[in-house]
């Protein structure tokens, strides 16, 4: 009986019509990719730290996080930006020996006109009526009162005198990350200061936050579930290392050999210039990405990362391997417009590892370069093969796709040698059936625009029997990886007039 029957025993006798079904033949990949908000919840959340939970409303992450937390920030940032992901969010306690970070607002001078204030906490605008009459004290307690009306705000205010003290609702480090602002929209947005009044924002930033996470329990909860696009808000090496781990391509992370889960993280750091050119080369992983803010951008990193990884994610269920370029981080206010990041500054953020944003004709930030950290070897020799984000997500799109083909055709069957001679229908596989399955299916790839050069692929495609173990097959599998349009450069050799030479046709 040549056929390989999974099922239907060979000894069976009774009569007479017998089935099995075999679907080895008719499925194609269907793979679920769901983000992860990995954030800071506050003690009225409803869900325990450290275990990962579905979301599928903003409603549902604020009752998991408790309303005003850093991932009721994120959770709302992100489905501003991508509305149909499948999303989990994973509740982190605040740092229990950390400090919350705080910062005032000093109303300096009282008003000689009313009109109407714009104070932005973190790029969330809150709007304050201003008599004429208000006294310094008059117009702090209004201030407090806005903010206090918010309560997703990620901070609590309270007011003394003429000054209003606003503390983030979470320890740690990251509330140095809050922005105070007042009237950021500027005369355009309809945003100017009442005749008179004076109010004193500090350095427009919260500070003395200290703490950061402790993320062993959290990271551990993941367990071998794919989460394949994460949001992470914290970028202290501590942190980074951790979650690098995870995702990595040590025997233990998501891009391990023995895991291969893949996935890739997002995240945001705020800092001068001059200071992020000096912390980007102190860090290189394939799987981060970390995009540059200037100082002055109103919204906070967290809410930058979470927007950075719905859209990144968004686009990339689509299509791994197109550029990231100009999508929009809908939800987020970026720099005011003299305190931008050069196009030379972005140029060279991405030299060092970071992922760059830009400001769109409609004034909101767009990702300019999915850069990732990564920009060294193992020999610490410059390397661009991890650089860009479009890299990886192409790369394991080829891999599920081609673990799907050999696991469902091939699950159970024999391996010989080439040229062996069996009977149709038997479960046997020899290294030229492997290979044009390969073949076949990277074909399949230059079709739907993930690979090119199929021929070069077949000509450098190795399939072979292990010489130690009968039982194995090595492939030496190498793809080319399309690429992107990037860089459209231009030579403009322009004249002044053609040389129209000598007419031959007037002889």
């Amino acid at each position: 009986m040549p056929i390989s029957f999974n099922d239907i025993p060979a000894n069976w006798k009774m009569p007479l019509y017998w089935v099995e079904v075999d679907p080895s033949k008719a499925g194609s990949l269907t793979l679920r990719q769901p983000a992860l908000l990995m954030g800071y919840k506050l003690a009225t959340g409803t869900a325990p730290a450290d275990v990962p939970v579905a979301i599928g409303s903003l409603s549902a992450a604020q009752q998991y996080a408790g309303v005003g937390s850093m991932l009721d920030g994120m959770a709302q940032t992100f489905f501003e930006n991508s509305k149909s992901q499948e999303v989990w969010m994973l509740p982190i306690a605040e740092p229990a020996t950390g400090v919350a970070a705080t910062g005032p607002i000093t109303v300096a001078s009282p008003p000689t006109q009313a009109g109407t204030i714009y104070v932005y906490i973190a790029g969330r605008r809150v709007p304050v009526h201003i008599d004429a009459e208000d006294t310094t004290a008059i117009v702090a307690t209004s201030i407090a009162e806005a903010i206090t009306a918010d309560p997703s705000m990620p901070v609590t205010s309270a007011v003394a005198a003429d000054v209003v003290t606003l503390t983030a609702r979470h320890k740690g480090t990251d509330g140095n990350d809050i922005t105070i602002a007042v009237n950021y929209g500027g005369s355009l947005a309809g945003e100017t200061m009442p005749e008179g009044l004076l109010i004193n924002v500090g350095t427009g930033r919260l500070a003395g936050g200290t703490g950061i996470p402790d993320l062993t329990a959290a990271i551990t909860a993941l367990g071998d579930e794919i989460y394949e696009y994460v949001a992470f808000p914290w970028t202290d090496s501590t942190s980074l290392d951790a979650i690098d781990m995870e995702y990595g391509f040590t025997d233990g992370g998501r891009w391990g050999w023995m895991r291969e889960l893949y996935g890739h993280v997002f995240s945001a750091k705020r800092d001068t210039y001059s200071n992020l050119m000096t912390w980007g080369p102190d860090n290189n992983s394939g799987v981060i990405s970390v995009m540059a803010m200037e100082p002055t951008m109103p919204s906070p990193s967290w809410s930058v990362a979470a927007a950075y990884a719905a859209k990144a994610g968004r686009a990339l269920i689509n299509d791994p391997a197109r550029p990231l370029q100009t999508l929009e981080l809908n939800g987020i206010l970026g720099a005011p417009k003299h305190e931008r990041f050069l196009l030379s500054e972005c140029n060279n953020l991405a030299s060092v590892g970071l992922a760059t944003q830009g400001i769109g004709p409609n004034d909101v930030p767009m990702i300019r370069r999915e850069t990732t950290t990564y920009q060294l070897n193992l020999y610490s020799q410059p390397d661009d093969a991890y650089e860009l984000v479009t890299t990886l997500a192409t790369l394991a799109a080829l891999l599920r796709r081609q673990k799907h083909a050999i696991t469902t055709k091939f699950p159970r069957h024999k391996l010989a040698d080439d040229g062996t001679r069996f009977g149709p229908g038997q479960a046997i596989v020899t290294p030229k059936i492997i290979k044009a399955e390969l073949v076949a299916q990277y074909r399949q790839d230059e079709f739907e625009g993930l690979v090119e050069n199929a021929k070069a692929f077949k000509d450098n495609l190795i399939v072979e029997r292990d010489t130690a173990n009968p039982n194995r097959v090595n492939v030496l599998y190498p793809p080319d990886l399309v690429n992107q349009l990037r860089i459209f450069a231009v030579l403009a050799q322009f004249r002044l007039q053609y040389d129209r030479g000598f007419d031959q046709s007037v002889l």
